[in-house]
């Protein structure tokens, strides 16, 4: 019973964070996106806790990493939805992350299934495509060898019980190909909750 509300969610979203590529067929750049391989996923850019601008310790807000757009509302309350705002400048070639509240809990690999509550935008204008927030307060479970793989790469080492901003260029997103309200070439920034890792 779990596994078809899990799928009937991932089937709402239909676009980047839960678009399992067997449920959903999408893929990047129009074809079936390979999932990331642990090794490739590991060695993504990425800024945040172990990066050179330093850790945060649990429950306190990373440092800021350029290029990754400011959040609205107050961030670090992780009762309530954050979305980011719109970028500035030109959008990043890389997985950026940034930990605005770091977790205490599990840290997430690229082998294990997750459960999230997320607020997808995109990065030119900030506009939002998807919110698991607005369908309810039940988060989304999905194999992160599932996704595309620059949410892969975004989660890859979060820890559970954090919330990390993770802007996925393109050709680690959808590439060229429109989904629904996602432009071909878009930008992604998903504010991502942590919720279980399994």
């Amino acid at each position: 019973m779990r596994r078809a509300h899990v799928a009937a969610n991932a089937a709402l979203v239909g676009l980047a964070l839960a678009a399992l590529t067997a449920v959903t067929g999408c893929g990047s750049n129009g074809a079936a996106a390979p999932a990331p391989s642990p090794a490739a996923a590991l060695a993504a850019p990425a800024a945040g806790p172990g990066s050179p601008l330093g850790p945060a310790a649990p429950g306190e807000a990373g440092p800021a990493v350029p290029g990754v757009p400011a959040l609205t509302g107050d961030p670090t309350d992780l009762t309530r939805a954050s979305q980011a705002q719109a970028g500035t400048g030109q959008p990043p070639t890389t997985v950026l992350t940034q930990d605005v509240v770091v977790g205490n809990g599990a840290t997430a690999t690229a082998e294990d299934t997750v459960e999230v509550r997320y607020t997808g935008t995109l990065y030119a204008g900030g506009k939002v495509f998807d919110s698991s927030w607005s369908r309810g307060d039940t988060p989304l479970s999905f194999p992160l060898n599932a996704v595309v793989p620059g949410f892969a790469q975004g989660i890859t080492g979060m820890k559970q019980g954090g919330r990390r901003v993770i802007v996925i260029p393109p050709a680690l997103g959808y590439g060229d190909q429109t989904r629904g309200p996602i432009p071909g070439g878009s930008t992604l920034v998903f504010v991502v909750d942590l919720i279980g890792v399994t």
